[in-house]
């Protein structure tokens, strides 16, 4: 009588599968070419070949991924070798876009840091003269509030009104035209905006040039942007949980209100606080409707105001010593008065988004 040939033993726990016994990398072995990369990068660096951190750092990630691709091609065959290769590609992009951010908020930090002192938040430009070392950005800092507030406060309702009635109601004619003027929108430059307001704001209505003004100019760079994410964020909300509500027979407008609106809450938040960054930093249309003032204006709704970014533009026109420190101060204030906007709307976010339970 034959006997069934026993079946082979299984591996080992933990080890690799049949066939798939290869060499591989050490760990310290990417880390050493890296180091080696730089090394050579930096002795290019020495003899002139490269000039500038950019240059060196460009170099340096080059020549880490082709080392690492080349040393995982002897040791680990080709199947490894190119996926580090995609790694080094992904990372190499990675850095190359990180690059020009850091580079500008180095330059920023480096020359606006020495303004960051209580005198220059507390104090405006009245009667500050060109030459002379003082002023602050006091009366800047509170047009820039007023204003993107009230665009926030003008551009948000309308905004996730559209969003709402694009995502959940629209479908028709006007649900296409609606969708093709925000497209439009979107790609509009700032100063056009601007321009609108002047001529039918001011130049029609005869109003005054104002810090509402600019905010409502402000209101129309927001639109676009509320509309696109909140719609974006209430299509990713699961038809599941319409449905269900909808079952219980809760009409579909609480629906919204109650299940569709809090389950995207967070991404929502999200996107209003991109188009705040975007127009916290607009000079043009301020320039044309807001002017500037040296003084503290608390009264958006009556003569000109001053914002942030007026303020640099004014400060960097004069081309003086004293007005180029004032400009960089005021650039900084102005990403850190965004950076803390965005802080505070995750937090925000962060506490009011449904938790799974």
């Amino acid at each position: 009588m034959s006997v069934a040939p026993a079946p082979p033993k299984a591996p080992p726990h933990g080890s690799a599968p049949f066939g798939l016994h290869h060499r591989r990398l050490p760990r310290w072995a990417v880390p050493a070419v890296v180091v080696a990369a730089v090394a050579v990068a930096v002795a290019l660096r020495g003899t002139g070949l490269l000039s500038g951190t950019a240059q060196l750092v460009l170099v340096a990630a080059l020549l880490s991924a082709v080392g690492v691709v080349t040393v995982s091609a002897t040791v680990e065959g080709g199947r490894h070798a190119r996926n580090r290769l995609a790694t080094a590609l992904v990372g190499t992009a990675f850095l190359l876009a990180l690059l020009p951010l850091l580079s500008v908020l180095w330059e920023v930090v480096a020359n606006g840091i020495e303004k960051m002192t209580p005198y220059f938040f507390t104090r405006s430009m009245l009667n500050v003269g060109p030459l002379d070392d003082a002023g602050g950005l006091y009366h800047a800092m509170v047009g820039t509030l007023e204003q993107v507030g009230l665009a926030t406060l003008i551009a948000v309702p309308i905004g996730l009104l559209t969003a709402i009635y694009l995502a959940e109601y629209g479908g028709g004619p006007l649900a296409r035209a609606v969708t093709f003027f925000v497209d439009v929108m979107t790609g509009i430059p700032s100063i056009v905006a601007g321009l609108f307001v002047l001529s039918a704001w001011i130049l029609t209505l005869g109003m005054n040039f104002s810090g509402f003004a600019g905010a409502l100019a402000l209101t129309i760079l927001m639109l676009p942007i509320v509309v696109r994410s909140a719609e974006e964020m209430l299509r990713l909300v699961p038809n599941a949980l319409r449905e269900a509500s909808l079952a219980l027979g809760v009409p579909r407008w609480r629906t919204i209100l109650k299940v569709v609106l809090p389950t995207s809450f967070a991404g929502i938040i999200t996107g209003v606080m991109l188009a705040v960054a975007r127009v916290a930093g607009e000079t043009a249309p301020l320039l044309l409707v807001v002017f500037g003032f040296d003084a503290i204006n608390f009264n958006p709704f009556q003569g000109e105001q001053s914002a942030l970014p007026l303020m640099i533009y004014q400060e960097n026109a004069k081309g003086l010593e004293f007005s180029f420190e004032r400009a960089w101060g005021t650039a900084l204030a102005l990403i850190l008065l965004i950076m803390a906007l965005n802080l505070g709307a995750r937090i925000i976010a962060y506490f009011y988004a449904p938790k799974n339970r």
